[in-house]
């Protein structure tokens, strides 16, 4: 599962050969840096693990320091695994976008969702409400309704859809077809919606 790190953007849209709106996510992805090469001798199951996002020497830790300085580059924000990687990587390489994608293959895009704190049931379950309501229904539009039996068993059974945090899962979208690959300004454009708001840190992988 080779991939990369990246950073969304935001959305836009392009038209296709065919005349037809594609609605795109950008994503700025890579350049990753190797920073840890792990093998099965070694560490017991073989990953490349890659660097992205700059970060302050100040802000780093300083085993986090030598880590970095032994692949050597700079401090990087984001540290991530991948397997599958074919080729020879050797530490200190350069992951960039253009070497793992390209245009109209899929891929998966893993990402946070947006936190939308504490909600109730018909925004965090899609619970219809009372709806068209008529007689006495001043406080009921939005309510739950009945959470179980009385008496017995005298509680709610867990996993009850009730209100409660929302958002902030992670998430994986899979098989988004990859637009359009802009490999000076490593930008990737995949069709559709990916999790997570602009600005948020995406992992692609194929």
């Amino acid at each position: 599962m080779p991939g990369i790190i990246g950073k969304k953007v935001g959305m836009t849209s392009i038209y296709s050969a065919a005349g037809k709106n594609i609605p795109c996510t950008v994503i700025e992805a890579g350049p990753c840096v190797v920073t840890q090469i792990k093998t099965i001798e070694k560490d017991g199951y073989s990953a490349v693990q890659l660097a992205f996002g700059e970060k302050k020497a100040k802000n780093t830790s300083k085993p986090l320091q030598g880590h970095f300085k032994k692949a050597g580059t700079t401090p990087k924000r984001f540290l991530v695994e991948f397997n599958g990687f074919e080729g020879d990587v050797k530490l200190g390489d350069e992951i960039k976008l253009e070497a793992l994608f390209a245009e109209g293959e899929n891929v998966d895009v893993i990402g946070t969702t947006k936190g939308k704190g504490f909600q109730g049931v018909v925004k965090r379950h899609g619970f219809a409400g009372v709806g068209e309501s008529t007689h006495g229904q001043h406080n009921r539009l939005r309510a739950p309704g009945s959470l179980g039996a009385s008496s017995d068993p005298s509680r709610v059974f867990p996993g009850m859809r009730m209100a409660g945090r929302t958002g902030g899962d992670r998430r994986t979208v899979q098989n988004l077809q990859v637009v359009k690959v802009l490999a000076e300004e490593n930008l990737i454009l995949i069709k559709g919606a990916v999790p997570g708001f602009n600005g948020a840190t995406v992992l692609i992988v194929k």
